[in-house]
């Protein structure tokens, strides 16, 4: 079993617009995955802006990608350090931590997320 960061089940991220690494709705991680796309986070324009500002732009559709570009809102699977970095910037977006897999506790402790998590139901 996979689990989160809770030490639960591993729940799914988002399935639309489809996330993770594999895009297959978690976010599960292997050694491939080098940027690690364990914290699943529901970004806001402040994030998504920021993203943009450090290369990556998570707004822009990219159809040949299966991508239809990130608006305030969406789940979506980041990469540990790039949340990390936002934290410190201070435009970390919200986690639903039931869906954040367990290898995030690498990058972070648990009681950071914990300040980040979004209720669940």
């Amino acid at each position: 079993m996979t689990t989160n960061v809770l030490g639960t089940a591993l729940s799914a991220c988002c399935f639309s617009p489809k996330t993770g690494y594999y895009r297959d709705g978690y976010c599960h991680t292997s050694a491939m995955d080098t940027g690690s796309h364990v914290l699943c986070a529901q970004v806001t324009q402040d994030f998504l802006q920021y993203s943009l500002s450090m290369g990556n732009d998570l707004m822009t559709a990219h159809p040949e990608w299966d991508f239809p570009g990130l608006v305030e809102g969406d789940f979506w699977c980041l990469c540990a350090m790039r949340w990390l970095e936002a934290e410190q910037a201070g435009v970390a977006p919200k986690l639903k931590l039931s869906a954040c897999h367990a290898r995030a506790l690498e990058f972070a402790p648990l009681a950071l997320f914990l300040r980040y998590a979004l209720a669940e139901s």
